[in-house]
């Protein structure tokens, strides 16, 4: 009998002996599934031989699978240990050390702790303009730090942020202490922070990108025609043009005039300062910007002076040596800006705070999820935050530090009634950073006193809306079909797959003609002006802070340290004091959560592959967060 057959008498045997108590079609149910059971089994057997392996195959990689993941969960919590502990650490500083600043990564207002980055495949660094001034005014007063090395990377920064660190590092020298700057190549932004130092070294093959300022608009009018849907738009202002990239094709006379002005103010600022530290003049330092010095030979770029020495890093670091006293064969001490600031915390438990809080990024109402998080100053959020701040009897006055372009006149108008607020119970003053336009510029209206950069870009005052009409798209190019029942006339107000009607336009731009009405009364309220006054300069125009100063937008040009110590002042607080950042930044392993991290890389690879498209990108993303009425500056302005 061949053992198939076998098998299955013995299985049937066994099954009739098994249920000799149950009913004679159970047994047969049984017997039948036994049958299929051995018949498949002796099938596949013939067929795949390596099935008779396959439950030990499978046993073995499911405690193969267990003992990695148990492995893996110990390397993981071993890393996390690890970047804890070296996160915390702060060794002291030691004699003769060098604050060692690389220029390197995106220079945002705060600086964000997220060692995952690496691990997550960030391919850029983040700097603080915060924890990079900071530790530049602790290494003036720190007997151990001899000197600073600048070394210049591609760095991504506003005018007025590096105008600032610039300012910083210049007040450094006056403790007597000297500043060194090496690079393979300066970019244009790089190399006008690093004309502060001493001693300005290029590598042999390098070059110094000095070529002046342009700005660049990218309009989609005609790719979104191409996809079929255009902009319903409805503003307020002659230069308000941020609707422009969605409406047209090239800068309207009116915008032209504008970034015309403003970048041509700050291009003569960065020549002026130039000027100083590398006793060029004026008209030279054009001519060398007209020959786009990018291209020229290492030897012109010496014979220019626009720096002083050519060398390579090994050659600039036995300089640095020699300079120092430091033996040969002994490496740099080198300080890392982080590290000093962690030699000195701040007293978050301080009795007598100066609360600097920063707001920075796209104004929205609500949180969006996913990356954008990171980049936003979101209304409901700030508010709550500045309620806290005035309920906090260690905090005796604030400076707000705003980077912003705007965005949601809706929130805008919330956090202004806020900071007044705030204001009646302690002195309450703005430092604007790069941006402070618009939204930005609405905020600052509600605090006692504004300060802002020479470069800063302010002013912006004008009210927009904008919804897409995507009816061809949806109707003609996808054959979408729409029927509607509505009980009012204007119940469907809004909807994307039909244009709007006239009466629907018509209160959609009385709407916007409200806000910007409310917006010209709280500034002329702050600036004691009439509101004809303030439109007269208002019409959603840019300015630099240079050029708000003398219209009076603003009340003076300085740093955040000089919005600091006058606050310090107004709360009569003399030098008794202690400057605490908020809102606070916990430690990353405090919001640890892979996601966050992984979405944070994601943007950073985005970053880097989209390049100068990436800010358009993200101000795409950011309009839908602010409802569909805006206060917010003309576009993305994107300075080279």
């Amino acid at each position: 009998m061949p053992k198939a057959s076998r098998r299955l008498s013995s299985a049937v045997g066994e099954a009739g002996a098994d249920t000799e108590r149950k009913s004679e079609s159970e047994a047969a149910a049984i017997k039948f599934n036994f049958l299929t059971l051995i018949t498949m089994s002796s099938n596949t057997n013939q067929k795949f031989p390596w099935t008779k392996h396959f439950w030990l195959n499978v046993l073995s990689s499911t405690v193969g699978f267990i003992i990695g993941g148990v492995i893996l969960t110990f390397i993981g919590i071993a890393i996390i240990v690890a970047l804890m502990a070296g996160g915390s650490s702060s060794a002291p500083v030691e004699r003769n050390s060098v604050l060692h600043i690389h220029l390197s990564g995106v220079l945002n207002e705060q600086q964000r702790d997220n060692p995952l980055m690496a691990l997550m495949g960030g391919d850029e660094e983040s700097l603080g303009l915060n924890e990079l001034i900071r530790a530049i005014s602790l290494a003036k007063d720190n007997d151990n730090i001899k000197a600073i090395w600048l070394e210049g990377g591609v760095m991504g920064a506003d005018p007025a942020s590096m105008q600032e660190l610039r300012g910083a590092l210049q007040d450094f020298k006056k403790s007597g202490k000297k500043i060194y700057a090496y690079a393979d190549n300066y970019l244009q932004g790089t190399y006008y922070i690093c004309s502060v130092a001493d001693k300005v070294v290029l590598n042999p093959i390098g070059t110094v990108d000095w070529h002046g300022i342009s700005s660049q608009i990218i309009f989609y009018k005609d790719l979104m025609a191409k996809l079929g849907v255009k902009m319903q738009v409805f503003k307020v202002g002659t230069y308000k043009s941020a609707v422009e990239p969605f409406t047209e094709t090239q800068m309207t006379p009116a915008n032209r005039e504008q970034v015309t002005a403003f970048i041509g103010d700050i291009w003569q600022n960065f020549v002026s300062d130039v000027s100083k530290s590398r006793k060029l003049s004026a008209e030279t330092l054009n001519a060398l910007a007209d020959k786009f010095m990018a291209f020229a030979p290492s030897k012109e770029v010496k014979a220019s002076k626009l720096v002083d020495e050519l060398m390579y890093k090994d050659e600039f670091t036995d300089m640095l040596k020699k300079t120092l006293g430091v033996d040969d064969d002994d490496d740099l001490s080198l300080v890392k800006p982080s590290a000093l600031c962690e030699s000195k915390p701040q007293d978050v438990n301080a009795r007598n705070q100066i609360a600097v809080y920063y707001a920075e990024g796209e104004i929205v109402d609500v949180a969006e999820a996913g990356m954008m998080a990171e980049a936003a100053i979101v209304g409901s959020k700030v508010n709550k935050d500045l309620q806290k701040l005035a309920a906090d009897d260690n905090v005796k006055a604030v400076v707000l530090r705003i980077n912003s372009g705007g965005g949601s006149a809706y929130a805008s108008e919330q956090m202004w009634h806020n900071i007044k607020r705030l204001a009646k119970k302690k002195p309450v003053v703005v430092s604007m950073s790069g941006l402070a336009a618009s939204g930005g510029y609405y905020m600052s209206v509600g605090a006692d006193y504004i300060f802002a950069e020479p470069t800063t870009l302010t002013g912006s005052i004008g009210i927009f809306g904008m919804i897409p009409d995507a009816s061809e798209l949806l109707t003609n190019k996808l054959g979408l079909r729409y029927d509607v029942v509505k009980t009012n006339k204007l119940s469907d107000f809004g909807n994307v797959a039909r244009p709007f009607n006239e009466e629907e336009g018509s209160r959609l731009q009385s709407y916007v003609e409200n806000g910007y009405s409310l917006f010209l009364s709280r500034v002329a309220q702050a600036r004691k002006k009439t509101t004809a006054q303030v439109d007269s300069i208002a019409q959603g125009r840019v300015w630099t802070g240079r050029q708000a100063l003398k219209l009076g937008l603003v009340d003076k040009l300085g740093t955040l340290d000089d919005a600091v110590k006058y606050v310090a002042s107004k709360a009569k607080m003399g030098d008794d004091y202690t400057v605490v950042d908020y809102p606070e930044v916990l430690p990353w392993y405090a919001e640890l959560a892979l996601s966050s991290a992984s979405e944070q890389a994601y943007a950073a690879k985005l970053r880097t592959t989209l390049g100068e498209l990436y800010e358009p990108f993200v101000a795409i993303q950011g309009l839908k967060n602010g409802g569909s009425v805006f206060a917010r500056m003309p576009y993305v302005i994107k300075i080279k």
